[in-house]
């Protein structure tokens, strides 16, 4: 007679564990799409508050802090706390990315999409932690510097895809906007891109370089300044095209609350950025004016996740 098999505990709990995970979007994944967002939003401001308080070499080597600590010590001071701290912050950021991409693993069949964008914000994070630990070897190069911030930008970007994607229903999708809405979408997100990369070339030509030996770019301050306004203010008044545009839209593709929400981070953007100017760029407003920059590329990501909707559900293309 043949024994009859047998599982072992850990088989056991493994099955019960799985069995726990969603099948469908629920309230967990929802939450942790949210979560990755928030978080990737966040560091932007601690990483700022790294560089602007001059503490970006308070660890001055990388992955350890010193050559012979993991950790920050009591002779680095509040520049090696404060790295030290953004640093950590990074784990945070690794145990949202898995427990968000185990929270979709079940549903890989049905929702690609959301598997797929877990598993690249996942893998993702990593390699901006990379990429901030060669700013330090490079003694805050300020280019790289740049691709450290430009890399959150597009892991910001991808997280409010997450976010927008865990409340769309599934399977194919196509356009359900006019076409010039589309394009002048499209054009709008470039100049978004545009006034992003300029502004971080801006940051590396004016006075916060994260330590008093890093370098600058060389670029001129005051012109990058005026170069930067540019695709910002054709990003103002492209956004005041859309939202009035967004009447004539689906009303379920809330293209008139994401078109508003774009303009409002812009206006506050804007605003910012002008303060700053005029009072010499005090280390608060220009971390706020870094945070908001994310914010306004999750906002441009949502109103152009919105262009499209199911396939069943889209009206006939004009």
């Amino acid at each position: 007679m043949s024994a009859e098999p047998t599982t072992t505990p850990a088989a056991s709990t493994f099955q019960r564990w799985w069995g726990r995970l969603p099948t469908t979007v629920d309230r967990r994944v929802i939450a942790a799409a949210w979560a990755t967002l928030v978080v990737q939003i966040g560091i932007v401001g601690t990483g700022g508050l790294v560089r602007l308080t001059g503490s970006g070499l308070g660890c001055p080597t990388w992955p350890k802090c010193t050559a012979d600590s993991f950790v920050a010590t009591h002779e680095m001071g509040i520049h090696g706390v404060i790295e030290f701290g953004n640093r950590l912050l990074t784990f945070v950021l690794v145990a949202v990315a898995i427990v968000t991409f185990l929270l979709v693993v079940r549903m890989r069949a049905e929702r690609r999409d959301l598997f797929w964008l877990a598993l690249g914000i996942g893998l993702y994070v990593p390699l901006q932690a990379i990429i901030g630990g060669i700013t330090v070897l490079t003694n805050l190069n300020p280019y790289v510097v740049g691709l450290h911030y430009f890399a959150s930008v597009i892991l910001v970007a991808l997280s409010a895809v997450l976010v927008a994607r865990v409340y769309a229903a599934p399977g194919p999708r196509e356009r359900a906007v006019p076409g010039w809405f589309a394009v002048a979408t499209h054009v709008t997100s470039a100049l978004v891109l545009v006034t992003v990369v300029v502004g971080i070339l801006v940051t590396g030509s004016g006075p916060h370089a994260g330590d008093g030996g890093a370098a600058r770019n060389g670029l001129d301050p005051e012109l990058m300044q005026h170069v930067h306004s540019w695709p910002a203010y054709a990003t103002l008044a492209l956004t005041v095209v859309l939202l009035v545009g967004a009447w004539r839209t689906p009303p379920a593709l809330r293209l008139r609350l994401w078109t508003a929400l774009l303009l409002v981070v812009e206006l506050a953007q804007v605003g910012v950025g002008l303060w700053q100017a005029r009072t010499g760029l005090p280390i608060w407003l220009v971390n706020i004016h870094m945070v908001l920059a994310v914010v306004l590329v999750a906002a441009m990501t949502a109103v152009v996740v919105h262009l499209k909707a199911p396939v069943a559900l889209a009206p006939p293309r004009r």
